[in-house]
């Protein structure tokens, strides 16, 4: 557990020099990074989403690259296009945006369906197929999409399949008074992230990740797990529960999420921390749930309060 924590202290006190006052966010971002799951991060505008995204990046010394996402987006903007090269005789491969290690998908909910739909094979699978031809991405691969969630107007609501890829859903949120000062007088001349630079190697997230599915989960935790999940399937405020990927999407963040507060072994608290950001997005509330105020966090907030926590066999 060592070399996690020393990751993600370095990590997080680099990334502190663009970002401040939310370290509890750079956490949640590293625990997707190590379990190398997506992240949606949904908030208005200027809250600092893009900045996070950059941040990680050039900490970590990996690829990053920046796709503003519109109407007139086309797939192969995304995923690359064979061109027709005379000289040679022959189609040349040309790679878009995907082939990167962290791809930012800024207002990806601005992209049509068609578009969006793009992703789908390169988030799950991590690879591409063009023309016919299944192309790897690097490794590791991670997308991080931004949504504003108060702008609706030409918009596309991302389908739930798609959601459903997404390990976590975060929101930035407005900073302290103190901490919005302090961003103040460091903007003063220059941006933090132009001259921030990488202090932890990218590349050892692979071996990271292994670690991270060593951490212990007590099979009363995973019947915990499992009972939170089963019980958003018949909520009567839910149109839609979470999926099987939502229950390992909470099983994974809970290893990750103990991992970097040095324990070996996943507590109950790891599991309730993560219960809003792991499954809110794969949830629908009904239409007459949302009209009484009901929305997907205070259904799981209900939801954990009548789950126990010594739960029987399933």
């Amino acid at each position: 557990m060592r070399s996690i924590i020393e990751f993600a202290d370095i990590l997080t006190r680099n990334v502190e020099t663009v970002i401040v006052g939310k370290r509890d966010k750079i956490e949640l971002f590293i625990v997707a990074l190590l379990c190398q799951g997506h992240v949606l991060i949904e908030d208005v505008p200027g809250t600092g989403k893009t900045m996070l995204a950059r941040a990680i990046a050039a900490s970590m010394g990996i690829s990053f690259k920046r796709l503003q996402c519109t109407p007139d987006l086309l797939p192969n903007d995304i995923t690359g296009v064979s061109i027709y090269d005379q000289k040679a005789g022959a189609f040349e491969f040309r790679p878009g945006p995907v082939f990167v290690n962290i791809l930012l998908a800024d207002e990806i909910n601005r992209a049509t369906p068609r578009t969006q739909a793009a992703l789908l094979e390169a988030m799950q699978e991590r690879q591409v197929t063009v023309d016919g031809v299944t192309r790897a991405l690097p490794a590791p691969f991670l997308v991080v999409a931004t949504q504003n969630p108060i702008e609706f107007a030409g918009t596309f609501p991302l389908p739930e399949a798609e959601l459903d890829r997404f390990l976590i859903r975060l929101s930035i949120d407005y900073p302290e008074m103190d901490d919005e000062a302090e961003m103040l007088r460091r903007l003063r001349k220059q941006h933090p992230i132009e001259i921030i630079g990488p202090v932890v190697d990218g590349s050892d997230l692979l071996e990271l990740h292994n670690a991270v599915t060593d951490v212990h989960v007590d099979e009363s935790l995973e019947r915990y797990i499992l009972a939170i999940v089963r019980a958003t399937r018949t909520h009567p405020d839910l149109s839609l529960g979470a999926s099987p990927r939502g229950s390992l999407a909470l099983y994974k963040t809970a290893q990750a999420l103990a991992a970097l507060r040095e324990r070996d072994y996943v507590i109950p608290d790891d599991v309730k921390t993560l219960v809003p950001l792991a499954l809110s997005h794969r949830l629908i509330v009904r239409p007459e749930s949302q009209l009484r105020g009901k929305s997907s966090e205070t259904v799981l907030s209900q939801i954990l309060e009548q789950t126990p926590l010594e739960i029987g066999d399933l």
